[in-house]
């Protein structure tokens, strides 16, 4: 990979991400999104960015209109999970940085806990 680019280990990951600009973090974060929304599933993405960002389901309903995202199609899985269409997963990220102040160092977050994932796509 690149300079600018994945890193052997998640530390090291993490200080190259620090380097880059706010837009790039953003596309390598809804990048992330529809990879494993492809490979593992809506629920897994959502599951995933909610324990990155410490956010509730009530504060990701939040976040994901704020990014533009419809909020006629947030749902519930039978099970009660939070469910919003593939499509509109990218909402997410223009919606963090609308709803809370330390945006960047989340979705850094985001990606460094997806590391293996992001190694294994």
């Amino acid at each position: 990979m690149s300079e600018t680019g994945l890193s052997p280990d998640p530390q090291e990951y993490r200080r190259r991400l620090d380097g880059q600009p706010d837009a790039q973090v953003d596309a390598w974060a809804i990048e992330l999104m529809r990879d494993v929304s492809i490979s593992r599933g809506v629920r897994r993405v959502l599951a995933d960015f909610r324990k990155a960002t410490g956010l509730s389901d009530r504060e990701l309903e939040r976040v994901y209109a704020a990014g533009g995202g419809p909020p006629a199609t947030v749902g519930r899985t039978v099970e009660g999970e939070l469910m919003v269409p593939a499509i509109a997963l990218h909402c997410l990220v223009p919606g963090l940085h609308a709803q809370v102040k330390d945006a960047r160092g989340r979705l850094i977050g985001y990606l460094v806990e997806n590391f293996d994932e992001i190694v294994y796509t």
